[in-house]
């Protein structure tokens, strides 16, 4: 079992920057699957963005709506994986999911997804 763990939320204003983390207990794995999904009020599970790799090779992946701000990156040492946002909109306000699944799974995907996190609140403020 992996136990995902998210820190990093916050209450924000617009245009701020903010680094979630997501700390995966257990051994590094060498292939596999991380992403990020978020969920406002009253709105399905959304995609946000994920890291897949195997062995040294690693691929990333963006919701439309976000690559041009966040970035998903991955620390192998730390088994943990970043999420930073900049120019951070009202839009973004959500609660942000860490989950995590094998290499085959489809980044894009929620069900694909063996494991998830609690959850860490963004809130964006105008």
């Amino acid at each position: 079992q992996v136990q995902l763990v998210e820190s990093g939320g916050g209450l924000v204003q617009v245009g701020d920057s903010l680094r979630l983390s997501c700390a995966a207990s257990g051994r590094t794995f060498s292939s596999g699957a991380m992403g990020w999904f978020r969920q406002a009020p009253g709105k399905d599970r959304e995609f946000v963005a994920a890291v897949r790799w195997r062995w040294s090779a690693a691929d990333t992946y963006y919701a439309n709506s976000v690559k041009e701000r966040l970035t998903i990156s991955r620390d192998n040492a730390k088994n943990t994986v970043y999420l930073q946002m900049i120019s951070l909109k009202p839009e973004d306000t959500a609660v942000y999911y860490c989950a995590a699944g094998g290499y085959r799974s489809d980044p894009y995907n929620a069900g694909d997804y063996d494991y998830w996190g609690q959850g860490t609140q963004v809130t964006v403020s105008s």
